[in-house]
């Protein structure tokens, strides 16, 4: 008989604790106390006696992770070794864990970087709200209690979206300690996201994009970050590649901006029409940026502002656009690829503008790079902009 989740979740308790095993000959069984408390066992041979393992409770140990554990308790006991005395070293090396602040950057250095582009916006979470709150705390020591009064801080400055950010980002970082056998169990086992999170779809009308162009000019923010907004409007670009982009990745004379693949969201490389409104925008960036190798250089050293800077000018200036709804920096991209589907660009030249990913058969063989499609999209899409905000066609 192999366990099933229903007939574990619907075990009930007896007026004394009792086990029950799998008929596998195993050992791997499950003990109920009265109390209700389910746990995980181990019951195996070890030196002629008899011995039962605690694998961890139910059910914040999934049956899929409890036989992990049985399985590498097998492999302990057949290398000679006893599995519960293997347990009890590592619970005393869980005693002497990192703390907090120690395991961030191990997080960060292993986990982030090598995987996630946006490795900083975690370092910046996990500096600004975790390491105050419970950084010199042992880690092995954090509580369900203590992430949630983190996600009640974050949540007391109206940042709503930021909590569920801040969440995900402590969960993945517990996860990974998990995983690297610094704790057992995570505390951020039955959290749930504290706010809903709808599909943006938010567009701006013609009136809100001209308030938008001409309010930047009264707007309290960096001359760098105004063009980096309207330039995200122009290309329709990602933010993240559209900061982080190197002079010599455009050729000005022909009207592209090539990015490199290992700098694309999806890993691919992907030209960019620039239109006349484009190339303005960029000189005038030229002037502003200096000798940089960077389109926008920062102000702290030799490296490029970060999309969050974008996020952050936006934000602070709301009230210079009392015409505009709250928008973010994405949805002027969204704005951009809507107009132009409007003036009867194909979604599949929008999306190849987009440089979004297509799964399909046909895009396996389809290697048409749609260059002039794409020039002509962002030819149109230019000049219906000038009519927004200038009121005049070139």
């Amino acid at each position: 008989m192999s366990f099933t989740d229903r007939q574990i979740k619907n075990l009930k308790p007896k007026e004394t604790a009792y086990d029950l095993r799998e008929g596998n000959g195993e050992g791997f069984g499950i003990r109920v106390l009265p109390s209700g408390h389910k746990s995980w066992v181990f019951f195996y041979h070890f030196a002629g006696k008899k011995q039962r393992m605690t694998l961890g409770a139910y059910p914040a140990i999934s049956l899929a992770d409890a036989h992990k554990f049985h399985r590498d308790a097998i492999r302990c006991l057949a290398s000679g070794k006893n599995p519960a005395s293997e347990q009890q070293k590592a619970k005393v090396n869980l005693r002497e864990a990192d703390t907090v602040n120690e395991f961030i950057q191990e997080y960060l250095e292993k986990w982030a970087k090598p995987r996630k582009r946006s490795w900083k916006e975690d370092e910046r979470i996990l500096r600004k709200d975790v390491s105050p709150a419970i950084g010199k705390r042992k880690i092995k020591d954090i509580t369900k209690r203590d992430v949630i009064l983190i996600l009640d801080q974050v949540s007391k400055r109206g940042a709503q979206i930021g909590v569920n950010r801040t969440l995900a980002v402590i969960r993945r970082m517990f996860n990974f300690a998990v995983e690297r056998s610094v704790i057992e169990i995570t505390p951020c086992y039955g959290i749930k996201a504290p706010h809903k999170e709808n599909r943006r779809d938010r567009v701006l009308s013609e009136d809100e994009i001209k308030a938008f162009w001409h309010g930047l000019n009264d707007a309290n923010m960096f001359e760098i970050s105004k063009i980096a907004l309207k330039l995200q409007l122009v290309t329709a670009q990602r933010k993240g590649e559209l900061v982080s982009a190197e002079w010599d990745e455009f050729d000005l004379k022909n009207g592209w901006w090539v990015i490199p693949a290992n700098k694309a969201k999806n890993g691919n490389l992907h030209q960019v029409p620039l239109s006349d409104l484009a190339l303005e925008l960029l000189q005038e960036l030229k002037v502003v940026s200096g000798d940089s190798k960077w389109l926008f250089p920062s102000p702290r050293g030799d490296h490029h502002i970060t999309p969050e800077s974008i996020d952050h000018a936006l934000r602070n200036n709301h009230d210079r656009f009392k015409e505009i709804k709250p928008f973010t920096p994405h949805d002027l991209r969204r704005t951009a690829a809507s107009n132009m589907t409007a003036l009867g660009v194909s979604r599949l030249v929008v999306s190849k503008l987009l440089n979004h990913v297509e799964n399909s058969v046909t895009a396996i063989y389809d290697r048409h790079g749609y260059d002039k499609e794409k020039r002509e999209a962002m030819d149109s899409w230019s000049e219906k902009l000038k009519k927004i905000v200038f009121n005049a066609m070139k």
